[in-house]
């Protein structure tokens, strides 16, 4: 789960965007089309949230924080201003694509024109849900954007946008902040939910997205997942009843953990001192298994599962899926030790 929520006081590795963001706000040259991508956990939606805001307010302040108090940041707050449009994918479809209906309604209604100010904000998000047509249907509001309309594009994965609606838009990257300033802004917020450091590890340096793991019962069930994943490495456990044992959890869970637990073994079997892991607190058990590993076949199991990664938004059978990889790790690791 990740934790993108919207604040007056943005974390700290938020600052050199807002000012770039208030630097052309300033100059008059903000785009009609924001393009903001970035990983996961790192505070695209907070940013474009408070940017909403900071224009939507009647009362901003020198820094272009909105107020808190007018009635524009009442309506944002109580998700209720007509002059703040998202799009998403439906909740109630069966599939999680921003389909062209959607679009089409945005563009050919009467809500492209602000109504209480002078800004109008459309976030589409996640954008790279945007189907085909979905995408195509946007370029010519984006080719010829109405008058204060500020589009705003969220994304984790831009490469999956075509190019051409890309290109319509000015791109706000944001980075993963440095690990020092991370662990500081989490060490305050992280109270009984385990060890920041190890958080920011497992979230691949995400504080956002290290603050929703900060959860006993999740990382309790990772503890017994990897349990279960060393076991059959080591031959005392059947893949296929580990599969069936993995069952409550989904794709983006098992797969990020499975990553990761064969990057670290690549990484240990390169160097058994490598000063990075995803998993330190794993590293005992998994210099364990690294003996004979093969380093090409190692890769080249990683890539599977990256693969699996990358395409689990289409439909899959994830318990095949997982009684597939399990069964390979088996045959990797056996030939290793």
């Amino acid at each position: 789960m990740t934790h993108e929520t919207s604040d007056l006081a943005p974390p700290p590795w938020l600052d050199a965007y807002w000012a770039v963001l208030q630097r052309a706000r300033k100059a008059g040259r903000l785009p009609h089309a924001l393009l903001v991508a970035g990983p996961a956990g790192v505070g695209k939606r907070l940013l474009a949230d408070l940017l909403a805001r900071s224009l939507l307010c009647q009362r901003p302040g020198p820094d272009g924080r909105p107020c808190g108090h007018c009635q524009d940041c009442h309506l944002f707050c109580v998700g209720n201003h007509p002059d703040l449009v998202r799009v998403g994918p439906d909740p109630e479809g069966k599939s999680d694509e921003i389909r062209v209906g959607s679009i089409r309604d945005l563009v050919e209604s009467e809500g492209l024109t602000p109504t209480r100010g002078a800004h109008k904000l459309i976030v589409i998000d996640p954008a790279d849900r945007m189907n085909p047509s979905a995408a195509n249907a946007l370029l010519k509001t984006l080719e010829e954007p109405a008058p204060g309309t500020l589009f705003c594009l969220i994304t984790e994965r831009a490469y999956l946008l075509p190019a051409t609606v890309r290109s319509r838009c000015q791109r706000l990257a944001l980075a993963l902040p440095d690990e020092a300033q991370a662990l500081g802004w989490l060490a305050g917020r992280i109270k009984t939910g385990g060890d920041p450091g190890l958080l920011l590890r497992l979230a691949h340096g995400a504080p956002l997205r290290a603050l929703g793991l900060a959860d006993r019962a999740l990382l309790a069930r990772r503890d017994a997942a990897f349990a279960g994943f060393l076991a059959v490495g080591q031959g005392e456990r059947d893949p296929l009843a580990e599969a069936q044992a993995w069952g409550d959890l989904g794709p983006r869970v098992s797969l990020d953990w499975l990553s990761g637990w064969v990057s670290d073994l690549l990484r240990l079997r390169t160097d058994g001192a490598a000063g990075y892991l995803s998993n330190p607190d794993k590293r005992g058990a998994l210099v364990q298994l690294t003996g004979r590993l093969d380093l090409p076949a190692g890769h080249r199991y990683l890539q599977r599962i990256l693969r699996a990664r990358a395409s689990q938004d289409s439909p899959l059978n994830l318990q095949l899926l997982h009684e597939s990889l399990l069964i390979d790790w088996a045959h990797l690791a056996s030939k290793a030790s």
